[in-house]
């Protein structure tokens, strides 16, 4: 059902996450990353953030760990800003879709670019007026 009370509390926790780690939380680890979706059970009961992120593999791992350090505190803000009677269990993912979507998009642009190049290779040349 769209608009359910779930949906709608899932889109209030991933605005308030994302505010959460942009102005409030100090670690470093924390990079530039943007909240995409969140996932959250019928039961209020577990909320799955998803984000994504620019970087390598060491830089996402990094910030990982120190996303698994802010859980608490992400948790115990979700509970005080939305007054939910039990506050959710807080699961933070990478995102792999958005990176799968670039890539698609990146071999799409390669192939338009070959068959235009085979296309002009192929063409007829027009023939020289005497």
């Amino acid at each position: 059902m769209p608009g359910s009370r779930s949906e709608r509390i899932a889109d209030q926790i991933r605005e308030l996450v994302s505010q959460v780690l942009t102005f409030e939380t100090r670690d470093p680890g924390i990079g530039l990353l943007t909240i995409t979706h969140v996932k959250i059970t019928a039961d209020l009961q577990l909320a799955q953030i998803y984000y994504t992120m620019t970087g390598d593999a060491a830089e996402r791992r990094a910030t990982a760990r120190a996303l698994e350090r802010a859980t608490p505190y992400v948790r115990r803000r979700v509970a005080e800003d939305l007054n939910l009677r039990r506050a959710p269990e807080v699961r933070f993912h990478f995102d792999e879709h958005v990176e799968r979507q670039e890539r698609v998009e990146l071999l799409l642009k390669e192939i338009a670019a070959e068959r235009e190049a085979r296309a002009a290779s192929t063409a007829p040349e027009p023939e020289e007026e005497k």
